[in-house]
């Protein structure tokens, strides 16, 4: 069996055990102020981790051994018609003779004696056919082989775009949730300056009511950053496998 494959496997279950536990602590984040970059573990971590964490990565890695058990199976199955035939005999030969001349009394004799009789063979009783059809199944063994290695690398490598797509997504989420809240910010600013124009008369309804409308959409576009930068977030935890305990004070 592939002993370099059944190696990268304890490796992997090795690395998605260890690797959530990056930071169990909880760390104070706030994304208003503080980069999520730099509290999260870095790029190269969290791509080994997707990888480890990938049922389908797991799975591929698993049927190139099978594949490879399959192989071995294959390159074996002639022992299957080979076989070693003896035989082993124990007894006693007994031996009768008489002799009769004429003028002479007969003479009998008997002799006896013990013998041991054994023999043995090798053979190998292989069908032609199967003869034939072994390289085509050697060769068709090896080259499942290389499919499954063939998919396990690319199953890798589609995770490892996924984990970089989400990583930047949740960098530019958090982007643009800065933006909304500030523009939410000078939006309330702009608010208050209206409230105590428009109780001097100095505003009209109209305009009061321009920017009353600016503040509403305002907050609106900050809760869906807000949300689209948590889900983001949390995508991410869970393509990676692993919690990154940040908690926002």
């Amino acid at each position: 069996m592939g002993f370099k494959n059944l190696f990268f496997l304890l490796v992997v279950s090795s690395l998605a055990a260890s690797v959530p536990a990056f930071s169990q602590a909880e760390r104070r984040f706030d994304p208003l102020r503080d980069d999520i970059a730099s509290k999260i573990p870095p790029l190269s971590v969290l791509l080994d981790s997707a990888v480890a964490h990938n049922h389908y990565v797991q799975f591929r890695n698993l049927q190139i051994i099978v594949n490879e058990c399959k192989l071995k199976a294959k390159q074996a199955e002639w022992t299957r018609n080979l076989g070693i035939q003896g035989n082993l005999g124990y007894g006693n030969l007994y031996n009768y003779s008489s002799n009769s001349e004429s003028g002479i009394p007969t003479s009998n004799i008997t002799t006896s004696r013990s013998e041991s009789n054994y023999n043995g063979a090798v053979y190998l009783n292989m069908p032609v056919n199967t003869v034939a059809d072994r390289k085509n199944q050697i060769k068709l063994a090896k080259t499942e082989i290389e499919q499954a290695r063939e998919m396990a690398g690319e199953q890798s490598s589609e995770t490892r775009q996924l984990t970089i797509k989400q990583y930047n997504d949740v960098i530019l989420k958090q982007r643009l949730l800065r933006i909304r809240s500030k523009y939410m910010e000078t939006a309330r600013i702009s608010m208050q300056m209206a409230e105590k124009e428009f109780s001097n008369g100095i505003v009209t309804v109209t305009e009061y009511t321009r920017i009353s409308e600016i503040v509403t959409h305002s907050e609106a576009d900050y809760e869906t950053a807000r949300i689209d930068f948590l889900t983001a977030y949390m995508v991410l935890e869970e393509i990676v496998g692993m919690k990154f305990h940040l908690s926002n004070p």
